[in-house]
């Protein structure tokens, strides 16, 4: 059964701006996705944004926002196959476990200027 669904979109450029504030991306993103950003050259910024827009649909699939919710502990990566796949922890965690959800699914896309994500939340 569908507990949530949530979507966004993120202008590129706005991530661009970021990226020459540290603490800023430090603030919003894991490690891990600032580091597979940083080895897109090309592409660094639609990485983080697609990235971005993921973490705003999933508190909007919650119901809650960003409640509680620390933005780095939803973290996006990628399967070796590339489907992307959304990772939690400590604050993030907590909200998913109280949502009743047991299952993420996460669609991801850029073209130019935005980048957009979908969240579709499963429980029981």
């Amino acid at each position: 059964m569908i507990t949530g669904i949530g979507i966004d979109i993120v202008q590129i450029n706005r991530i661009e701006n970021w990226l020459n504030n540290k603490k800023l991306i430090e603030r919003y993103f894991h490690p891990e996705e600032i580091s597979l950003a940083t080895s897109r050259k090309n592409s660094e910024a639609q990485t983080l944004a697609a990235r971005f827009a993921a973490k705003e649909a999933f508190g909007k699939a919650l119901g809650t926002g960003f409640a509680n919710i620390t933005l780095k502990d939803i973290m996006v990566i990628n399967e070796g196959n590339g489907k992307p796949e959304i990772k939690l922890f400590g604050s993030a965690q907590k909200a998913f476990e109280k949502s009743g959800a047991s299952k993420v699914h996460i669609s991801l896309t850029h073209e130019r200027d935005n980048a957009v994500a979908m969240i579709v939340l499963e429980g029981a």
